[in-house]
């Protein structure tokens, strides 16, 4: 180990934010085969997605950079605001089911628990037939 020397690539930052556009670029491309009103609809695009993603990962490599990291995070974020902005995840409201509902089912495993006591203290007590 002495003699041997390892050369650690850098990374060339700059490279890769000149490769990336590309990755978008092609994106861009096959985005316009979707109709814009299932851009929010992920099953429509996952693998145009997924051909953007393993781009910028490649680009990013090519340029001895780790992925993801902040540079490519910046513009996949910047991706996403231009394509997926107006994709918004509805809040779920929830609510109590009603009161019959939730008493029969608050009821039902206390009403099991007693049955389940009862036939354990039963059979203890009756030990003779067992």
């Amino acid at each position: 180990l002495l003699g041997a020397h390892q050369q650690i690539e850098l990374c060339n930052e700059s490279l890769m934010l000149q490769k990336l556009p590309a990755c978008g670029k092609s994106f861009e491309d096959m985005m316009k085969k979707v109709d814009s009103k299932k851009w929010c609809n992920l099953t429509e695009f996952i693998m145009y997605y997924d051909n953007f993603t393993q781009c910028t990962e490649r680009e990013a490599n090519n340029a001895s950079c780790f992925w993801p990291n902040p540079l490519a995070e910046g513009f996949i974020t910047g991706i996403h605001k231009q394509f997926f902005s107006n994709c918004t995840s509805e809040k779920v409201h929830w609510e109590d089911p009603p009161d019959e509902i939730l008493v029969t089912l608050i009821l039902i495993p206390v009403m099991l628990t007693c049955c389940m006591i009862t036939l354990v203290v039963w059979c203890s007590k009756r030990s003779d037939i067992l």
